[in-house]
């Protein structure tokens, strides 16, 4: 290619003039005396003047050679009558000679020539995830909040300086190694709070020295960093998957050719079992005071315990947490539900929009999922249990007159207004104190639907509808908790399928009694029995009606 040149030079000067020899140095022909410089004639700048790439430094002619072939090759990358194109191209080989950095890459140049990217600056990981986030169109308040968090909180602090296309695995091993120590810090500093508040709650409150250590103790805690929650597994199988749906992003646009969250090795998030407060559960509960686990399903016998708590009491609320305890909404769900959502002459309820928590703020959003728009059927009781609260939701509106929010909410505060999503968990867990019952959160009463309808012999597919799920999978790996009285059942019906003599049957064994047909023409409250082949079958029916 016209205009380029290799030649050879040092830094000796003349002994009169003390000027550099440069390559007019007869020792140039030794070996390894001076060195080689490679120069090329680059397209010129957009106002017409010359310039060229030049580099020198190079200890053998092979070396500087090799570098101006990649030169002259990232310059024949468009044809010569591109003028616009030749420019970005001398002006990314003029910044590289200016900076001495690498030549670029070939392959990579020509991906962001081709895409129209530019070829002198570089975007960091920072900056292209707040592009990516920006770009995000039709993204539901909870999905971009959520983003939004990863990114904000996570991602730009730790690898946001990053040039995007020298982003690696071991970067990112670096990020989760410093997430796992901040868990370690924040864990240290939530002990140290808590037995500092509790060393605070032992000081009696007369007397000047015990004044002056409360005093003390209370300034102590002020300087302590506030309880936080550590990242854990799910959380951070979140981030990565965020960070790889942005990459995944950046590879279809030709920014980058790797995905380096695709390949990061992270603890599988394992979600907590759900558990039954079995007798023997609550007794030990009662004992020590810990929950087995952060997810408690209640029994079928203390879900109508405590809607006969609410029913009792009068509560307001008690069609909120019936629907929710027979038909698994979601919290924001059971908040948004509209009473045009509701066809009463073919008793359904359309899920078709949610209250969501935005910081403090609530916001009206879609449901959580695309499957979480559904139709969901009401059994009767439920939807006479809904006409009574219209009846008296009716009654407020006319007592509170112009002052009445006319939200168009199915729940409602006492005024019409919305119910915010975190005040009603709030009162749901006083409601449970209250009726004398262990603890569950409000997302729980939505496992207890599901583990009713299951135990209950209904189609997980209806379950799976019912609930707003995309896969059946889901319904059964997260909220399908088998009920103690049902999961007996299967296994006596299991164990008399198969014929035994009985010489065969264990000694300690004694014949079942044969049933009094005068005992057994009625029905258990709470659930029917048949018998099928020596097999019980449970099938549980709903609550009575109350008066």
């Amino acid at each position: 290619m016209n205009g380029s040149t290799i030649s050879k030079r040092c830094g000796c000067r003349d002994a009169e003039t003390r000027k550099q020899l440069n390559s007019s140095c007869p020792k140039l022909k030794q070996r390894k005396h001076g060195v080689w410089m490679a120069a090329q004639e680059l397209p010129p700048r957009e106002d017409g003047t010359r310039r060229r790439f030049r580099r020198t430094g190079y200890a053998k002619q092979t070396d500087a050679k090799s570098d101006l072939d990649k030169v002259r090759a990232l310059l024949s990358i468009t044809d010569k009558d591109d003028t616009e194109g030749r420019r970005r191209l001398g002006d990314l080989l003029e910044s590289v000679s200016a900076s001495k950095e690498a030549i670029p890459d070939y392959e990579t140049t020509k991906r962001k020539f081709s895409t129209g990217q530019s070829l002198t600056t570089h975007i960091t990981v920072g900056e292209w995830l707040e592009t990516w986030l920006a770009g995000k169109k039709a993204l539901r308040k909870s999905g971009e909040t959520r983003y939004d968090v990863d990114i904000r909180c996570h991602l730009i602090p730790r690898i946001g300086h990053i040039r995007l296309d020298r982003l690696t695995v071991p970067h990112l091993d670096a990020m989760f190694e410093g997430i796992a120590e901040t868990n370690a810090e924040v864990v240290d500093g939530n002990l140290l709070r808590r037995t500092a508040l509790d060393e605070l709650k032992l000081i009696p409150w007369k007397g000047t020295e015990n004044r002056r250590r409360r005093k003390a103790m209370k300034e102590t805690i002020e300087a302590m960093p506030p309880f936080r929650r550590v990242t854990g597994p799910a959380s951070q199988q979140h981030i990565r998957a965020t960070l790889r749906a942005a990459l995944n992003t950046a590879i279809g646009r030709g920014m980058i050719t790797f995905n380096a969250a695709s390949y990061v090795e992270l603890a599988p998030a394992k979600r907590p079992k759900a558990i039954v407060w079995e007798e023997h559960v609550v007794e030990e509960w009662l004992r020590t005071g810990d929950k087995p686990s952060p997810v408690m399903v209640w029994t079928p016998e203390q879900a109508g315990q405590f809607l006969d708590f609410l029913a009792d009491t009068g509560e307001r609320l008690y069609g909120l947490f019936h629907l929710i305890t027979f038909r698994g909404l979601r919290r924001g769900e059971a908040c948004g539900v509209r009473w045009s959502d509701r066809n009463r002459r073919i008793r359904s309820l359309t899920i078709a929009t949610q209250l969501v928590q935005d910081g403090w703020n609530v916001v009206e959003s879609a449901p959580k999922t695309d499957s979480g728009e559904r139709t969901i059927t009401l059994d009767e009781y439920t939807d006479e249990v809904l006409e009574e609260h219209r009846i008296k939701q009716d009654a407020e509106r006319l007592e509170w007159g112009e002052a009445w929010q006319s939200t168009g909410r199915m729940f409602t505060r006492e005024n019409g207004d919305f119910i915010h999503p975190g005040w009603l968990s709030d009162y749901f867990e006083r409601l449970v104190e209250l009726a004398g019952l262990p603890p569950i959160r409000l997302h729980d009463l939505r496992h207890v639907a599901a583990s009713l309808m299951l135990a209950a012999g209904v189609d997980v597919k209806i379950v799976s509808e019912t609930l707003g799920h995309s896969e059946t999978r889901i319904t059964r790996e997260i909220y399908q908790s088998v009920m103690p009285k049902v999961a007996a059942e299967a296994a006596e019906a299991t164990a008399a399928i198969v014929p035994r003599g009985a010489s065969r049957r264990p000694a300690l064994a004694t014949p079942e009694p044969e049933p009094d047909p005068s005992e057994t023409s009625g029905q258990p409250d709470g659930h029917t029995m048949a018998t099928h082949e020596g097999a019980k079958i449970i099938a549980f029916r709903p609550r009575k009606v109350r008066a």
